[in-house]
């Protein structure tokens, strides 16, 4: 079995959900994505925890122009694998309280998305990671656009000529060090071989590929699309931007920017750093000032992607083990959070914090859930957030000591809007408005429930996850270390 049934699975899948109906193409397209689960639960408990790529394809593709279809999975990709073939199928249930429009488009649009985000998340041929970027940005365009908020159109093309531009840059530096590589392949390994070969362009070829996937993730300064993208976007739109798709930028980053180009981000490290850190104060400080829930908590995740990107680009096994868990566990809880506010906006009609108070004493059950989201969301001890912050941190602290202090006031200030955020919108007297909310059901207690067990199960004992991805995370600082650039 290879990695090519992940990939062609959801593509087959959405074709078949097409031919469905409003409520059964629902149903459907959850069957599918948790049958695409299972099958990474099967690939999950045959891989071997150690360096090397595997459940492997590699075949031609266009073999005059040095392009193959290969892909694999090694213990950075199985994390991602994992994060996206879990969170699709509580995205598809988290929707079944709405009534979409066309709902068999919707669905066959979200795994499409979903097949091309694993082809970034597999892919071992650079021109075949390009196709996936780009496959997977698309479905998003159409999601948001069709199915978003009053300004969609607008922001939705904001959000494309963005993330579109970056990604030619990407393909211009993918294409000049294709022909600087000894076999002239787009193959990862060769193209680690040809860049260094031209050491001379290391900063262009840096920047090339930084720029991309600084876009996506996104990273101060390069992030003035996504508030307005997570606000406007239907809520399973913001779920598939904020906790699978930014972390294409941020594997990226991991996975073809340093180890193609070493030197040049040696060169500019300290830029690097300065950017995250800086985004993660901005971030911070402008959710501070949010009245809208939504929109407050994509600016968190500005915040925590921050530090993320920080703990990478401090380069050492600290920050990469770190990042891994930690964009695992920011899809769990970003995932969460945004259907916390889905449910207030569908049951009230407003998710301006102003206008709520006292649900807690209606809505028991929804109080928890989002009571032990928001603490995962803030890195409390024994919550999924926590052993990747430290981590981070840590590792950041070994770069420096005052970056590392400028970047935990990530912690500091999420810890305060976020608490503030549930105090205002679940504690207090009822008003007129939350006096009728209902105490979640079905499926949302479903979601809910699912999201809550990961966050805790996650946070009490983190091993698991840590043991997949560490022969993977020290095999590629070798890799990156004996270039000599380093």
């Amino acid at each position: 079995m290879t990695v090519s049934i992940l990939i062609f699975l959801p593509v087959i899948a959405a074709l078949v959900v097409l031919l469905f109906k409003n409520e059964s193409a629902k149903h459907a397209a959850l069957f599918f994505s948790v049958i695409e689960l299972a099958i990474a639960g099967v690939f999950l408990a045959k891989f071997i925890p150690d360096a090397s790529s595997q459940f492997g394809i590699d075949v031609p593709w266009i073999p005059k122009m040095g392009i193959y279809f290969k892909a694999g999975i090694d213990g950075i990709s199985m994390i991602m694998v994992l994060l996206t073939t879990a969170l699709v199928p509580l995205i598809i249930l988290s929707t079944y309280k709405h009534q979409y429009s066309n709902a068999n488009a919707f669905y066959a649009l979200i795994l499409f998305m979903q097949a091309g985000m694993l082809v970034v998340f597999t892919a071992l041929d650079g021109f075949l990671f390009y196709v996936g970027w780009e496959a997977a940005l698309i479905p998003i365009y159409f999601i948001s656009g069709l199915w978003g908020g009053e300004n969609r159109v607008r922001i939705t093309i904001k959000f494309f000529i963005y993330t579109f531009a970056g990604s030619l840059f990407m393909l211009l530096g993918m294409i000049f060090v294709y022909l600087q590589s000894p076999s002239q392949t787009y193959d990862i390994a060769d193209l680690y071989r040809g860049a260094r070969m031209v050491s001379g362009h290391s900063s262009l070829i840096f920047w090339a590929f930084f720029i991309a996937f600084a876009i996506k993730m996104p990273l101060f300064p390069f992030h003035t699309w996504q508030p307005d993208t997570y606000t406007e976007s239907p809520t399973a739109g913001t779920m598939l931007l904020s906790g699978i798709m930014l972390k294409m930028g941020i594997y990226g980053v991991i996975r073809w920017m340093i180890p193609i180009a070493p030197e040049g981000f040696l060169s500019w490290q300290n830029v690097a750093m300065a950017m995250a850190v800086i985004g993660i104060v901005y971030a911070s400080v402008i959710a501070f000032t949010q009245t809208d829930g939504k929109r407050l908590v994509a600016y968190s995740s500005i915040a925590h992607v921050g530090l993320i990107a920080a703990g990478i680009f401090a380069f050492n096994q600290q920050g990469l083990q770190g990042s891994m868990i930690q964009m695992l566990s920011h899809g769990i809880n970003v995932v969460g959070m945004f259907f916390i506010w889905d449910i207030i906006s569908r049951r009230l009609g407003t998710r301006t914090i102003s206008q709520l108070g006292g649900i807690a004493k209606v809505a028991p059950q929804f109080a928890i859930a989002f009571l032990i989201i928001t603490l995962g969301t803030v890195a409390l001890p024994l919550t999924n957030g926590f052993i990747g912050e430290f981590l981070l941190l840590n590792s950041v602290y070994q770069y420096s000591l005052w970056v590392a202090a400028a970047a935990g006031l990530t912690i500091i200030f999420g810890a305060v809007y976020m608490l503030r955020m549930y105090k205002n919108v679940m504690q207090g007297t009822t008003n007129e408005l939350t006096l009728t909310f209902a105490d979640i059901s079905g499926s949302e207690k479903l979601v809910l429930g699912i999201i809550c067990l990961l966050i805790i199960g996650l946070g009490i004992y983190p091993q698991p996850i840590l043991h997949i991805s560490a022969a993977a995370v020290d095999n590629l600082i070798y890799i990156v270390k004996s270039s000599g650039k380093f």
